[in-house]
């Protein structure tokens, strides 16, 4: 009897705190289900180039684009402003082309359309360098050697060195015939022929895609056009003839005018040039997107946080020295002593092509 007694008062007991038990499992908050990641857009989908023209304003013939690149201009009409009401003017030495920019900045700006031989980015002369520091300095390099300007994880731009060494001399004088732009598994190179006399209305140009030679059309939209799975690569003329604007998508933009040595700076540096050869070089101006902190090359360098120039200043030629550390085996090695680029493989071989 005192058993079963027992038993049902530890049975009213249980069933009495039961309720208070769910009660309190009830009140424990479950954990909110995961945030699911929105998919981060492909470079073509984010540059700021990344728009359709449309036909031009029919009241004042101003040119207009339509933003395909996500972000705060997405789908958003830009109108170039009456300074410069067309992106590609004919006139491009007198006139200022209308620039488009449907990324965070979601406007259109009149620029000259051609490389600022002291503006910061540039490479001109034999060969004068400004850093994204500021700093102007010069790099040496060598009669027919190759050098990293950039070397960065996603991007590396070399450089193919021409010169003269006159007699007397103990270095080259030298100045930048051709660029090669290596990123994912591409390269594009962008040459100045080699002529024996200049003249203005011959162009000189030469643009290699994955090692095959394209031709840029000199009407219409006067530009070569691709687009890739990771990005859109856009070569256009900026002139009549050898001035080209390089655009590779989310990655960096350079002007690009191929040049001659003229008689008149033959004379007044005693270059000593021979005369079956104009020396015909780059004017070149470089933009870049999204570098890394860890940036390498002989320009790429000034572009890093914190970067402190160790050329002298004050002086007529402050020198940047480094040959050993960028020289490149060719134009499109990747390899050098600092490079940290790393090309990806080829779908078509398996392979890097270095």
């Amino acid at each position: 009897m005192k058993k079963s007694f027992v038993l049902v008062a530890l049975l009213l007991i249980f069933v009495s705190i039961q309720p208070a038990i769910v009660r309190a499992d009830d009140k424990v908050k479950k954990p909110a289900p995961a945030a699911v990641a929105k998919p981060k857009p492909k470079p073509t989908e984010a540059d700021a180039t990344n728009y359709d023209v449309l036909t031009p304003e029919p009241e004042t013939g101003r040119q207009r684009a339509f933003c395909k690149s996500q972000g705060e201009c997405y789908y958003k009409t830009l109108t170039c402003p009456a300074e410069c009401p067309e992106r590609k003017p004919k006139k491009n030495r007198k006139h200022k082309g209308c620039f488009i920019h449907c990324g965070s900045k979601c406007e259109a700006t009149c620029k000259w359309r051609r490389a600022k031989c002291n503006g910061y980015g540039s490479l001109c002369y034999d060969p004068r360098f400004v850093g994204g520091d500021g700093v102007m300095f010069y790099f040496h390099g060598g009669k027919g050697r190759d050098f990293a300007l950039v070397s960065d994880t996603n991007l590396q731009i070399n450089a193919h060195f021409i010169g003269n060494r006159p007699v007397g001399r103990n270095r080259d004088y030298t100045w930048v015939q051709s660029l090669s732009v290596m990123f994912d598994t591409h390269t594009l190179i962008i040459s100045a022929k080699k002529v024996s006399q200049w003249d203005d209305s011959t162009d000189v140009l030469l643009v290699k895609w994955d090692g095959q030679e394209v031709a840029v059309p000199f009407d219409g939209e006067a530009e070569w056009r691709t687009t890739t799975a990771e990005r859109e690569v856009v070569v256009e003329r900026t002139d009549d003839t050898n001035s080209v604007r390089v655009a590779v998508g989310g990655l960096v933009e350079i002007d690009m005018k191929a040049v001659p040595i003229t008689k008149e700076d033959d004379k007044a540096h005693n270059y000593q040039l021979p005369s079956n050869d104009a020396f015909a070089h780059f004017e070149t101006q470089f933009k870049f997107s999204n570098l890394s902190d860890g940036v390498e090359g002989i320009l790429g360098k000034t572009y890093r946080p914190g970067y402190v120039s160790p050329v002298k200043r004050g002086v007529a030629m402050p020198m940047m020295g480094g040959e050993d550390k960028y020289e490149t085996s060719s134009l499109t090695s990747t390899l050098c002593k600092v490079c940290i680029f790393k090309k990806q493989p080829s779908a078509s071989t398996g392979l890097a092509d270095f």
